[in-house]
């Protein structure tokens, strides 16, 4: 068996963060500032693919830092699952770079190396999640990700920015310090280890009763995966500029969130254990009610990020509700579902960003007639919201069936009727804006004559996004070979 270098794993994290001090020192010195912020994202974009063959391989790749206690360690591991999140978050980092710089200059922020600084930060976190062993080294870099993002909420200065940035950490952090750390030192104490272990650790060592609270304690304390009535701090964030809403829904925060509960479900409670829990019902009930909760609230959102970002509540949902299922079809449809919504949201965020650039327009009313202005934004939107909703031929149809054959063969159908009635929601609440743009006369056609496309450095990375959903339409298979083996 072929052990990866020690420094490879521990080497991937730390890049992001030595990304963030040089974009910092550079601060002022734009041209070198933009140099690192290009240069970092491929430098942690490469050693991440060059992991797949070995880790698809089976090749153990484990690097324990540092052992504070007997099974209480600062560890990293490559597996699949923390593969293809790593792997999703690299991508997309490489695409949100460009993004961010065209958005932020063109729209006259200013502190634009702290920015970058901050972003990388939260990179280098999402690594330290992906690649952590265990439950402990999760936590650590679960609390760097909320705090290294607070800047970014809070970046404009305004009242109501940091009115917001305050609402997003405090839930994060009293979910995470009150309910999710409490459970961790509960199931140490209990079984010895936090590892992450296929089957999970705790049947025969943690009580089913001491198991029912320590789920309930688990998935609200992972307070960064939204479930109602821990997800106020999505919708507070969206004071942010565009590149953070796309960071916090698709690159970095909210993926965070529901990868640790598929982790935590998968390695930690196991999927048999998982079912002989009495709470185990109850929240894949409130699972359920947050998908179809937060989309009828998203039906009533004119804002255009508050719509998506309630459309981002939802789509947590789904992949709770499948690692909930604890079923092998569900959980790789939870898998799924993370990789295509990752894709599909950003390049809605992107859009809605690009739009605002490009005609001031901030609200779904205001959009009448805007498709032939800016016709490939609103065609990226289109296939964003198809893969959203799961259309083929875009990603997420792939990724919603897999959770509807789940949850059928475990003969939830309940659960298949909301999985239905929540996609006809996404119709609802997603077509309309394209619908508006292409079919509708302007509000006001003298405005609406000076709305433009964004600059390429935001429309670029938008199109690349959006035909990405397309490629993971095809190119499903590859996902698949890389989650099945995740799954115990």
């Amino acid at each position: 068996m072929r052990i990866l270098a020690d420094i490879s794993l521990f080497g991937i994290v730390v890049i992001p963060f030595i990304g963030a001090i040089a974009i910092a020192l550079a601060a002022h010195r734009p041209w070198l500032r933009d140099s690192f912020c290009w240069l970092f994202p491929l430098a942690f974009f490469l050693p991440i693919v060059s992991l797949t063959p070995d880790v698809i391989a089976g090749t153990d790749a484990t690097q324990i830092l540092i052992t504070l206690l007997p099974g209480l360690e600062i560890a990293f591991a490559a597996r699949p699952l923390g593969l293809l999140f790593a792997l999703l978050a690299s991508t997309l980092w490489l695409l949100a770079t460009p993004y961010a710089l065209g958005y932020m200059k063109q729209g006259g922020y200013q502190q634009l190396g702290r920015f970058m600084a901050c972003y990388a930060i939260a990179l280098g976190a999402v690594a330290g999640i992906a690649f952590a062993e265990n439950l402990f080294t999760l936590y650590i870099f679960y609390e760097i990700l909320s705090i290294s993002t607070y800047p970014l909420v809070a970046h404009t200065g305004t009242e109501k920015a940091r009115a917001g940035a305050r609402t997003y950490l405090a839930v994060l952090l009293v979910t995470s310090v009150g309910l999710m750390l409490p459970a961790i030192i509960w199931i140490w104490q209990a079984t010895g280890s936090l590892r992450f272990t296929s089957g999970g650790i705790m049947a025969g060592e943690i009580s089913s009763t001491s198991g029912a609270v320590l789920l309930l304690l688990l998935l609200f304390g992972i307070g960064k995966a939204a479930l109602m009535p821990f997800h106020r701090w999505l919708p507070a964030a969206m004071v942010a500029p565009t590149p953070v809403s796309a960071l916090l829904h698709a690159v970095a925060v909210v993926k965070a969130g529901v990868f640790s509960v598929l982790t935590v479900v998968l390695y930690i409670f196991g999927l048999d254990y998982l079912l002989t829990l009495v709470t185990q019902p109850a929240m894949l009930y409130l699972a359920v009610f947050t998908m179809l909760a937060a989309s009828l609230v998203a039906l009533h959102q004119d804002n255009l990020k508050a719509r998506l970002a309630y459309s981002t509540v939802s789509q947590l949902a789904y992949i709770v509700t499948g690692a909930l299922l604890a079923t092998e079809l569900a959980a790789i449809g939870g898998g799924l579902h993370m990789l295509m919504h990752g894709f599909g949201k950003i390049t809605l965020f992107f859009c809605a960003g690009a739009i605002y650039l490009g005609s001031g327009i901030n609200t779904v009313s205001g959009m009448n007639g805007l498709g032939r202005r800016m016709p490939i934004t609103m065609i990226a939107f289109f296939i964003g919201a198809m893969s959203v909703i799961g259309l083929p031929p875009t990603g997420g149809f792939w990724s919603k069936l897999y959770l509807v054959t789940g949850a059928f063969s475990a003969e939830y159908y309940w659960v298949v009727a909301a999985f239905m009635l929540s996609t006809l929601l996404n119709i609802g609440y997603l077509i309309p804006p394209v619908m508006r743009a292409f079919l509708l006369p302007a509000n006001d056609p003298n405005a609406m004559a000076h709305a433009r496309e964004a600059p390429l450095l935001c429309l670029i990375p938008l199109s690349l996004t959006a035909v990405g959903t397309v490629v993971l339409f095809f190119l499903a298979t590859s996902a698949l070979a890389l989650l099945r083996p995740a799954i115990p």
